[in-house]
């Protein structure tokens, strides 16, 4: 038995040792088969089988991994570039089989009228011959459909068509349904005692949807347009004295048709404060209250203000950097007296972060050279930050009128105490070719022509060529500006003019001007700025009438004037083009002498003033007054001395008034003069956006002092006057003006007119 069982295990064992033995090269075997030989990769077109192994995170040589190969799976889809992959095992190889995504050929719209294909290009990202994905095409028809929803076409739908081409290559077409637009039938306010709805309106950008409308968009619902017109009745209500006014809600409502919307901002309006005590508190060291007090234009009583504060933030720390103060913060604190319906507004001066400017960035001129938009900056790089000069030059940049866009942002600098500015730029067409066509009563028919480039080679330099045509004028004129002379502040530049009028009516003659003008032009201050010019200036009286005056056929031929002048222009209007607040100072000088044949000095003086009555309520006040005297006792030239009348005196005819050859009726012109008017500017009640405003005035004035004198002559200092009604028109072809006026102080030979007509317009 035991040798038997010994017998027995030996066999075991030997089995063992065989089965050992064999199964040796099959392990080694077995270790060997999970390293990858090859990645083959299949089903590529453009894409070299290189680059799509480059992009795997597991390579030849490497152990097969499941989680490796999870990876590059993940890896290739984030590229974009395939459509499917698959990867697999054969034997010792990893098989990558890829449908690569098509190319785009081309991208077309269709079904587009509202939007041109140029803008809707404009937005999308594909584009040809980049890889098309659902994903992109997906992301695109989100950018048509939002460009559609700003264009306020909120029913627009876009389906995307694909056009399979030879080579793996598609042609992609947005077909685009726009629907109609989805336009404001009607906006209501609920809360509004103070105001009426139709005031509100005006406040706002959204407008109701009217035929006359038809140009603009601002009828169309957009809810980023509301959200902004929230903001603009805050301010509007802010600046009227409503400290506690507040938008509750602003609900867009669908008509039953689904085709339009109702518009209905519930408000809070709240009570109107005044003015209480107003005071400046100065913690900062060398600046005294009494230093900046009159820099506060605020009396108490008045209606509170927000815009008024902001300015009064703005005036103070523009006037202490001035005077080298560049770290100041000016704090205004309102506390409100409920009771009493007043706020009393502190100033409060203290000294701001020690923050400097570390770099100023210019991006997006093209043309523009970089020193032109950096001369406008109040600050420059080194400069201690100021918020408030950063603003004004903002403003100023705006102001070149050479860019769509101006975006002006900060960012913190490579310090704590430094500060990067930004300013990100659109350039716009600076070229003007002008065409214009317009009609008055004094002109008749009237045609003018300009070619205007306001960039010149990217220098912020300004030249222009124009022509001007009437039955009574031929002009020509060619002018040239230097914004920055000597890389400085100061503006130069030239004109050369040639022109003819037609005074045949008022004076029996024709006079034509042959010269040209050299000018400079610099500030003084922030709102004060002075003109020095010279001039040379050929004038001819000729075409003289046989019947027309002694003392005018006695001036007949040419003289040559040689003169320098001088003009200072103080504007604290709140806007140059419509203001309706602030004053306007004008003072020139101008001395002919300098050679030539004539001997002069003349003075003119001018003030207008603006007042905000209400809302579209503007009371204008306006005089003018001037004086020429004859130098070595000359006398001066009629075509030196002044003329009073039409748009300087409506209710007389242009040089209607003043000394007159009484056996001739030829004006003669005066060598003093002075006007007067008051006007105030009234709302028609009809929509702002129409353009349409009406006027009452009344216009004063006098002319006398001639030098031409005789038996003949009649020369004294009446006072005339007159008064009427105007209507003024914004259209689309350009401003028009029509004003009705009475002369209700006159004298027997003047020159009166009830009607008065102008019309201009560019195309």
């Amino acid at each position: 038995m035991a040798r038997g069982s010994v017998l027995r295990g030996a066999l075991c064992l030997v089995v063992a040792l065989l089965v050992v033995a064999g199964a040796a090269p099959m392990v080694a075997k077995a270790q060997t088969s999970q390293i990858i030989e090859q990645v083959v990769v299949e089903g590529n077109q453009r894409i070299e089988p290189e680059t799509i192994a480059g992009y795997m995170t597991i390579q030849a040589g490497d152990p097969f991994d499941l989680r490796r190969i999870d990876e590059s799976l993940k890896s290739l889809f984030a590229t974009g570039l395939f459509a499917d992959i698959n990867i697999r095992r054969e034997g010792n190889d990893l098989v990558v089989r890829v449908v690569e995504n098509p190319i785009i050929n081309r991208i077309a719209f269709e079904g587009n009228q509202a939007i041109d294909s140029d803008e809707l290009e404009a937005e999308i990202q594909l584009r040809p011959r980049t890889v098309y994905t659902r994903t992109k095409v997906q992301n695109d028809v989100a950018r048509i459909l939002e460009v559609y929803r700003r264009d306020g076409r909120f029913s627009a739908t876009v389906e995307p068509k694909v056009i399979r081409q030879d080579q793996n290559r598609v042609d992609l077409v947005f077909e685009i349904d726009e629907g109609e637009p989805t336009l404001i039938r009607e906006i209501n306010f609920i809360g509004n005692n103070e105001y009426s709805d139709g005031t509100l309106r005006e406040q706002i950008i959204t407008k109701e949807s009217a035929w006359y409308r038809f140009l603009s968009s601002d009828d169309t619902y957009d809810p980023d347009r509301l959200a902004f017109d929230r903001e603009l009745l805050r301010r509007f209500y802010l600046s009227e004295g409503f400290a506690d006014f507040r938008v509750v809600s602003v609900v867009a409502d669908l008509t039953p048709d689904r085709e339009d919307f109702f518009i209905t901002f519930t408000i809070e309006e709240g009570p109107r404060y005044e003015f209480g005590e107003v005071t400046v508190v100065s913690e900062l060291r060398g600046v005294e209250a009494e230093d900046v007090e009159g820099l506060v234009d605020t009396d108490p009583g008045d209606w509170y203000d927000a815009d008024e504060v902001e300015l009064v933030v703005d005036t103070i720390t523009e006037d202490l950097g001035t005077k080298g103060f560049a770290f100041v913060d000016v704090v205004p604190r309102a506390e409100r007296d409920r009771e009493n319906l007043l706020i009393d507004v502190e100033y409060l001066i203290r000294e701001g972060s020690r923050i400097y400017v570390e770099r100023i960035n210019i991006f997006g001129n093209v043309r523009t050279h970089d020193e032109v938009i950096r001369r406008e900056f109040k600050l420059a790089e080194g400069d201690a930050f100021n918020i408030a000069r950063l603003r004004r030059s903002e403003t100023r940049v705006r102001g070149l009128d050479f860019f769509s866009e101006v975006i002006v942002t900060t960012e913190p600098g490579t310090q704590p105490d430094t500060v990067i500015i930004n300013t990100e730029v659109v350039e716009k067409s600076t070229g003007d070719l002008t065409l214009g066509a317009g009609f008055s009563t004094f002109d008749n028919l009237l045609f003018n022509a300009s070619l205007r480039e306001r960039n010149l080679l990217g220098e912020g330099q300004t030249l222009i060529l124009s022509f001007a045509l009437s039955g009574r004028r031929q002009d020509i004129d060619l002018s040239f500006t230097e914004p920055y002379f000597l890389d400085r502040e100061l503006e130069a530049g030239f004109d050369v003019f040639r022109r003819r009028l037609d005074l045949q009516d008022e004076a029996s003659f024709t006079q034509e001007n042959l010269g040209f003008v050299l000018r400079t032009k610099f500030p003084i201050t922030e709102h004060l700025d002075n003109t020095w010019y010279y001039t040379l200036n050929e004038v001819t009286i000729e075409d003289v009438d046989p019947d027309a005056s002694r003392l005018i056929r006695e001036q007949e031929g040419t003289a040559l004037t040689s003169a320098i002048g001088q003009q200072l222009d103080y504007d604290r209007r709140n806007d140059l083009l419509e203001p309706t607040s602030g004053y306007l100072l004008q003072q020139g000088t101008d001395f002919a002498g300098l050679g030539g044949d004539v001997k002069y000095l003349r003075n003119r003086l001018g003030i207008t003033y603006y007042y905000p009555f209400a809302v579209d309520w503007t009371g204008i006040v306006k005089t003018e007054t001037g004086y020429i005297f004859g130098l070595d006792d000359e006398d001066v030239r009629i075509t030196d001395r002044f003329f009073v009348g039409g748009a300087s005196l409506r209710g007389f005819e242009p040089a209607g008034i003043g000394p007159r050859d009484l056996t001739t009726d030829d004006a003669l012109g005066g060598n003093f003069f002075w006007t007067g008017s008051l006007e105030l500017t009234v709302p028609l009640g009809l929509p702002k956006e129409l353009g349409l405003s009406g006027s009452v005035f009344t216009d004063w004035g006098t002319l006398y002092d001639s030098d031409s004198t005789g038996p003949e002559v009649v020369d004294d200092k009446t006072l005339r006057g007159s008064v009427g009604v105007g209507l003024s028109y914004k259209s689309p072809f350009g401003p028009l003006r029509l004003d009705f006026a009475q002369a209700v102080v006159d004298e027997p030979y003047d020159k009166t007119e009830f009607f008065r007509f102008s019309f201009g317009t560019s195309f």
